[in-house]
């Protein structure tokens, strides 16, 4: 589902993407969304709804403000921009966009993956927009509006890399994902798989960050390391040749906006990527990130596929 990305002429440097150096997630400083790159809201103009604004909840349009968190290691989708501190990406313009039609800014605040879903419940955040994969499972504990699709990856090191092109070929290998994902599921399932077979087990690299993730495939901690096929594909192109993709996409599955449950978002929210949609102001995001492969014209509340 990837296309090209040469249009990211203000992407990050891959020793940032793999040393991340005073930017990884436990930098929650992160307060203002500025779009992507050169995108600016004034190239979007995204102007209130008036009938997506009647939906918001009261309390969240008394603060004026969504709450949005993101794990900032995860370019195209969100990563933390030249200043050290700003989120950017995919999803930081989308979440900027959502609120900007609902008649509120956003505030992008960079988390740890595996703590946003607990902070959606807790009510600490209003929305987490963080390349969420919609699943049964999550579902139970927040509500998804769809907004996009991707599948999954592998990918190793370009120089003597293993080559690895199914999710069958990681049996006896070392393999990387950051906690909480839909990778880290895949590779537990994938070692049962294999040692159900007779064959050797998949040994997980589970790790709190994505930039983690990238330092362990190029150190050799792990023979290879899988994320979302967009996130991969960038990975592998910002490497200077260190990295490749050998495997995926996988069958893909809906990306979704997490929003607590019974906060009354999940219909503004939905209503609010319909309109973006319809204006043209999500196509015009998905194209700047080179992403428009993985969109959608159907977005729903709760779509998970499994």
């Amino acid at each position: 589902m990837r296309s090209r990305l040469t249009v990211l002429t203000t992407a990050i440097a891959f020793a940032a993407v793999t040393v991340a150096a005073g930017c990884g997630s436990s930098n929650n400083d992160n307060t203002g969304s500025t779009g992507g790159g050169t995108l600016t809201a004034a190239s979007f103009s995204v102007q209130a709804d008036p009938a997506v604004a009647g939906q918001v909840p009261a309390a969240i349009k008394s603060k004026g403000t969504l709450t949005v968190a993101a794990d900032a290691t995860y370019p195209p989708d969100e990563y933390i921009a030249s200043d050290g501190k700003t989120v950017i990406g995919m999803d930081a313009d989308l979440a900027k966009a959502i609120a900007e039609v609902m008649g509120l800014q956003a505030s992008v605040q960079n988390v740890t993956f595996d703590a946003i879903i607990p902070g959606l419940a807790a009510g600490k955040y209003d929305l987490g927009m963080s390349s969420f994969t919609d699943t049964k499972e999550r579902e139970q504990t927040v509500d998804f509006v769809t907004y996009l699709e991707a599948g999954t990856s592998i990918y190793v090191k370009a120089d003597g890399g293993p080559d690895l092109t199914s999710l069958d070929a990681l049996c006896g290998h070392k393999v990387s994902a950051e906690r909480g994902t839909i990778q880290s599921d895949q590779i537990d399932e994938q070692n049962k798989k294999c040692e159900t077979e007779g064959k050797p087990g998949v040994t997980p690299v589970i790790l709190p960050d994505q930039n983690g993730v990238n330092l362990a495939v190029t150190s050799g901690r792990a023979d290879a390391a899988m994320a979302d096929s967009p996130v991969a594909a960038y990975i592998a192109e910002k490497s200077n040749g260190q990295l490749k993709v050998t495997g995926g996409p996988f069958p893909p599955e809906p990306y979704g906006i997490a929003i607590p449950k019974d906060s009354g978002l999940a219909q503004p929210v939905l209503a609010g990527i319909k309109a973006l949609i319809a204006d043209g102001t999500y196509k015009k995001i998905l194209e700047y990130w080179g992403l428009q492969a993985g969109a959608i014209d159907n977005p729903t509340i709760d779509g998970a596929v499994s």
